[in-house]
């Protein structure tokens, strides 16, 4: 396509102003350029807060459809980002309410979905021991209700301020801070219920049987 001498869009980076200018003029190269540098960051976030990569993958997918169907309506008043999360989280929302419970510890291991993990080298018992982790922080977040899972996928794995995560959840700063406070809370006490149970479970494993 010509641009009449315009920048080309894909020499933009990840520059989400210039992108989404271009998008708004008709290109659709900018566009799939600007699914190009949100999408994995958006799909990590769906996928904490949903527990299935294909529930996190049409997800996604609705939230740049509506996107795109909307970028006329994107005021600036926030980053596109933040913008693209509400959208995301809402699209997550409405996937939600139609089908899959929340799964267990032990599902979780087999969950079908890509975990983010540690690859650094190290022993096969501290990768263990790390994967571990992993699971009961994904267990632990399953258990929660929706709207501290949200606020903690927001702020603890995406380092959203408060600011942000109030345009995305539609809530005030102060109520950020109040259910942000919450959620560590139960998260915490929730890990460590998980704890109990799999060393339990683990020392059933290997105790004698009978003598």
């Amino acid at each position: 396509m010509n641009n009449g001498g315009k920048d080309d869009p894909c020499e933009f980076d990840c520059d989400d102003d210039r992108l989404l200018d271009a998008a708004r003029e008709g290109s659709h190269s900018a566009f799939k350029r600007l699914v190009q540098c949100n999408q994995d960051q958006l799909f990590a976030s769906m996928h904490r807060y949903l527990g299935s990569h294909a529930d996190a993958e049409e997800s996604v997918q609705e939230a740049f459809v509506r996107a795109f169907s909307r970028l006329e309506t994107f005021n600036h008043e926030s980053k596109f980002s933040t913008w693209l999360y509400r959208i995301a989280f809402n699209a997550a929302n409405s996937q939600k309410r139609k089908h899959r419970p929340r799964v267990s510890l032990d599902e979780s291991r087999h969950r079908d979905g890509t975990e983010v993990v540690d690859t650094r080298e190290g022993s096969c018992g501290d990768k263990m021991l790390r994967d571990e982790e992993i699971e009961l922080i994904h267990a632990a977040l399953d258990g929660l209700s929706d709207d501290h899972r949200a606020i903690l996928v927001l702020r603890e794995f995406h380092d959203l301020a408060y600011e942000e995560i109030a345009k995305v959840l539609e809530i005030t700063v102060g109520t950020v801070r109040s259910r942000l406070s919450r959620a560590r809370g139960e998260l915490r006490n929730a890990i460590g219920i998980l704890r109990t149970q799999v060393r339990s479970h683990s020392d059933r494993a290997t105790a004698p049987h009978g003598t």
